[in-house]
């Protein structure tokens, strides 16, 4: 096991956990010969479901925020994987479309989620709590009473 880092903030913490985590994800789709990344997997899953799907609908059925699934789908895009569609109803709508190489993809990826799914209950096993069920109540936690408005009750109380 590494040595913990000398700094071990909160962000510190997470963003290195989800280096590791994304990083070894997208190394085993390389290995399949697959040009996927971790970010994909929502909206990929969330179009396999139903389709065409707005970029609100993907943010929403994501839990991401409409610019970051904006910032995913010109991504995937870019790489192949999704079209863009005007909406019939509403012309200022993109709706997005996954493509045949991306269709192509799919029984790679399916058997790549559910190892990845079964490695991470593997790790959870590992660990005195649940990192899925902790990471899940953080998000309520915040989404119930927002970070920034954490940090602006401990600095009116005179912490740090």
């Amino acid at each position: 096991m590494n040595a913990a880092p000398p700094y071990r903030g909160l962000g510190t913490l997470l963003r290195h956990l989800l280096e590791l985590l994304d990083g070894d994800v997208e190394q085993a789709y390389r290995d399949l010969g697959l040009d996927y990344r971790p970010r994909f997997t929502p909206a990929v899953r969330a179009l396999v479901e139903a389709e065409p799907r707005s970029i609100r609908e993907l943010a929403n059925h994501s839990g991401l925020t409409h610019s970051a699934a904006s910032q995913t789908v010109a991504e995937m895009k870019r790489a192949g994987l999704v079209s863009l569609v005007t909406d019939r109803t509403d012309a200022r709508a993109r709706l997005v479309r996954l493509t045949p190489r991306c269709r192509a993809m799919l029984p790679k990826l399916q058997r790549q989620w559910a190892a990845t799914n079964a490695a991470a209950d593997g790790l959870d096993a590992e660990l005195p709590a649940s990192l899925r069920a902790a990471v899940t109540e953080a998000i309520a936690a915040l989404e119930e009473n927002p970070f920034r408005k954490r940090i602006e009750k401990c600095m009116e109380r005179g912490r740090p």
